[in-house]
C-alpha cells in the first residue's frame, strides 16, 4: 500500500534521478571544455609551459582540498543546498573563463572550478544513488560510471569543434555553460531531499578522508584499480593533445580533442556493455585493457602514427570505463544513504590524486626531458600500475 505522501515522492524520484545524472554530465562537460582553449590562451596571453602546468595544478589542489573538508557535508545538511551552491560556483568559474584576459583570471577560474567540482562530485554521485529506482538495482552504479566519462567526451568534442570552425568559440562555450549551471542551481530545489539533516556537521568539516566501515574491505581491493584508471586518464587528458600536435602531426583542434573524446566516450560505452557483468570480472578486464591500451599508445607514439594512437585510446578507454564501473559496483551497495557523500568523497580523492599528481609531474618534466620521453616514462608507470592492479584482482578475492 502506498501512502498519500509516499506516492508523490516516489513519482519525483524518476525526474529527480534524470536531473541528477544530467548534473553530473554537465559538470564534467565543464571539466574538459577548457582544455582545447589552453594553447590558444597561452599564445594570446603569452604565458610559459610551467604556468600552464600551474593552471592545471591549482584545479586539482582546490578540488582535493574541498573534497577533504566538505566531502560528507551533504550527508549532514542535505543534497540540495550543497549541489545548488556547487553549481553557482561552477557558473562563476565559467564566467571567469569567458572573460579571462590575464593569467591571474585563469588561475581564479580554475580555483573556483576546482572548489565547485569538489562540492558537486560527492553530493551529486550520492544523489544519483539515493534516487535510484527500486525496480532497477545497480543502475545508479552503472550510470554514475557512464555519466562522468560521457560528459568529459562531450565537452572536449564540442569545444574543439567550435574552436576549429567558429570565431566566437570562447563565448559560445562558456556563456552557454554559465547559463546551464545557473539553471541547474535553481532546478535542484525541485528534487526530493534524500539526505536528512543530522548532527556532527562541525566535526565533518575537519579535513579528512573517511571510509564507512562496511565499505573499507571493497574499497581497499578497488584502490589499485581506481588509481591505475585515473592515472591513465591523466596521461591522455594532460599530454594527449600536445602529443597529437607536436609528435603526430595533428594540426587542428578537432584532432587534438579527439584523443580525450575517444578515451572517455569509449569508456562510457564500455560501462554500458559491462553493466550485467560481475564487479570482479569487469575490474579484471578494465585493468588489463588499461595496461594493453597504454602499451599500444607508446608503440603508436614511437611509430609516429596518429590513427594508431587513436586506436590505442579505444583499448585504453574501454579499460578506463570498465575498471571504474567495476569499482563503483563493488562499493556502492554496501553503505547507507547517510554515508554515501563520505564514501564518494574518498573515491574521488584517490581518483584525483592519481589523475593530478602524475599529470602535473609530467607537465613539469616535459620542458626538460622532452614531450616524447616524458610520455614514455609516464606511460611505462601506468602500464606497471594497471598490470599490477589486474594481477591483484585476478589472484585476490573472488567476490
Amino acid at each position: 500500500m502506498v501512502t498519500a505522501t509516499a506516492a508523490p515522492v516516489r513519482k519525483a524520484r524518476v525526474p529527480g534521478f534524470a536531473l541528477a545524472l544530467a548534473g553530473v554530465v554537465a559538470m564534467m562537460v565543464g571539466a574538459s571544455a577548457p582544455s582545447p582553449f589552453y594553447p590558444v590562451l597561452q599564445q594570446e596571453l603569452g604565458f610559459s609551459a610551467a604556468t600552464l602546468t600551474g593552471i592545471f595544478a591549482v584545479y586539482a589542489v582546490a578540488l582535493l582540498v574541498t573534497l577533504l573538508i566538505t566531502g560528507s557535508l551533504s550527508d549532514h545538511v542535505g543534497r540540495r543546498p550543497v549541489v545548488s551552491v556547487g553549481f553557482v560556483l561552477l557558473a562563476a568559474s565559467m564566467a571567469a573563463f569567458w572573460h579571462a584576459d590575464s593569467v591571474a583570471m585563469l588561475f581564479t577560474a580554475r580555483i573556483v572550478q576546482g572548489a565547485a567540482t569538489g562540492l558537486l562530485m560527492s553530493s551529486l554521485s550520492a544523489a544519483v544513488v539515493d534516487l535510484e529506482r527500486a525496480d532497477r538495482p545497480g543502475s545508479a552504479a552503472t550510470l554514475n560510471s557512464i555519466s562522468p566519462l560521457a560528459g568529459l567526451a562531450l565537452g572536449a568534442l564540442v569545444a574543439g569543434t567550435l574552436l576549429e570552425y567558429t570565431s566566437s568559440a570562447l563565448t559560445e562555450v562558456f556563456a552557454a555553460l554559465t547559463a546551464v549551471y545557473l539553471l541547474l542551481a535553481a532546478a535542484v530545489w525541485l528534487l526530493p531531499e534524500t539526505s536528512a539533516r543530522r548532527e556532527g556537521l562541525a566535526r565533518s568539516l575537519r579535513p579528512q578522508v573517511g571510509i564507512p566501515l562496511n565499505a573499507r574491505a571493497p574499497f581497499v581491493r578497488s584502490a589499485p584499480a581506481l588509481f591505475a584508471g585515473w592515472a591513465t586518464g591523466g596521461l591522455y587528458l594532460s599530454l594527449g593533445a600536445p602529443i597529437v600536435a607536436r609528435e603526430l602531426g595533428g594540426g587542428n583542434h578537432v584532432q587534438q580533442g579527439l584523443v580525450v573524446t575517444v578515451l572517455t566516450g569509449i569508456g562510457a560505452f564500455a560501462c554500458y556493455l559491462f553493466r550485467d557483468q560481475t564487479a570482479r570480472r569487469t575490474t579484471i578486464y578494465g585493468t588489463t585493457a588499461l595496461a594493453v591500451g597504454t602499451a599500444l599508445t607508446l608503440v603508436a607514439l614511437a611509430a609516429g602514427s596518429f590513427w594508431g594512437f587513436i586506436a590505442a585510446a579505444v583499448v585504453a578507454g574501454s579499460g578506463f570505463g570498465a575498471s571504474f564501473l567495476g569499482i563503483m559496483r563493488s562499493i556502492t551497495p554496501v553503505v547507507g544513504p547517510h554515508e554515501r557523500g563520505e564514501l564518494f568523497a574518498a573515491v574521488f580523492v584517490v581518483s584525483y590524486l592519481a589523475f593530478g599528481i602524475p599529470a602535473v609531474a609530467a607537465g613539469t618534466a616535459s620542458p626538460h626531458l622532452g614531450l616524447a620521453t616524458t610520455t614514455f616514462i609516464y606511460g611505462g608507470v601506468v602500464v606497471v600500475l594497471s598490470g599490477g592492479a589486474a594481477l591483484l584482482r585476478t589472484f585476490g578475492s573472488t567476490d
